[in-house]
């Protein structure tokens, strides 16, 4: 199962829930898809296809929904 947290400007989030252990999430685009973890901090994230433009605004998403990210990460039972 993957819960999606946002869906914003083209990009979504989501995380599969028996992927790992880690809080992470995956942000796809019409040009790629790209992992990042966000604990423990802001990780570089593992990147698909995704162009660098597009990876710097997936990036800034994940900033700003961090919070949601974590709140739907322990909702899910992770």
């Amino acid at each position: 199962m993957s819960p999606v947290i946002f869906r914003i400007r083209g990009f979504h989030a989501s995380f599969f829930s028996r992927e790992e252990r880690r809080i992470h999430v995956h942000v796809w685009h019409a040009d790629g898809e790209a992992k990042f973890w966000v604990e423990p901090g802001l990780h570089s994230p593992i990147i698909y296809s995704m162009p660098r433009h597009r990876l710097a605004a997936a990036r800034r998403l994940v900033e700003e929904h961090a919070d949601e990210i974590r709140t739907a990460w322990k909702a899910h039972g992770r």
